[in-house]
């Protein structure tokens, strides 16, 4: 008899627990989809944003060496995708899928011919009117400096003060 009210009691609480747990659901899909840049050079690197992916996903384009997963997240997960270095110039689909809905969201983005600069503003842009009057007077207060230096060392050397 204890046995029995025991079993009893058990599976009275693992069915209490079952009904009040949250249950696992599934999310409603991949949603605000976004790639940064949009126009992208032949073997460059593209981000793309995407919501609603919980458990994660993968992003998937013919452009891509590889598809990029994106990982679990509550909010905005990102991914990073390499654009072929054969990539035909042109304009390219992407299709983000999450991996516990079978909903695809798509998006746009243009592949550009070239390689495209990798130093940043590096020396595309030249030295202002203010950097080269700085840089001038730099230069003269060496010149300056440097040559008083000389002489009274030159001065020292011959006992003149």
């Amino acid at each position: 008899m204890r046995v029995s009210r025991a079993c009893l009691v058990t599976a009275t609480a693992l069915a209490a627990v079952g009904l009040v747990a949250p249950t696992a659901t599934a999310t409603n899909g991949p949603r605000n989809v976004n790639v940064n840049p949009f126009s992208v050079h032949q073997g460059g690197v593209l981000t793309v944003s995407a919501s609603g992916c919980g458990h994660g996903g993968t992003v998937t384009s013919n452009a891509f060496q590889r598809p990029a997963h994106l990982p679990a997240s509550d909010t905005t997960s990102f991914a990073t995708a390499k654009i072929k270095h054969n990539a035909t110039p042109g304009h390219y689909n992407l299709a983000v899928k999450c991996n516990d809905n079978p909903l695809v969201a798509t998006h746009q983005f243009t592949v550009l011919s070239g390689r495209g600069a990798r130093g940043g503003i590096g020396g595309s842009l030249g030295p202002s009117d203010t950097e080269m009057k700085v840089g001038a007077g730099l230069v003269a207060a060496s010149a300056i400096g440097g040559g008083l230096f000389i002489a009274r060392r030159r001065r020292l050397n011959r006992g003149e003060v």
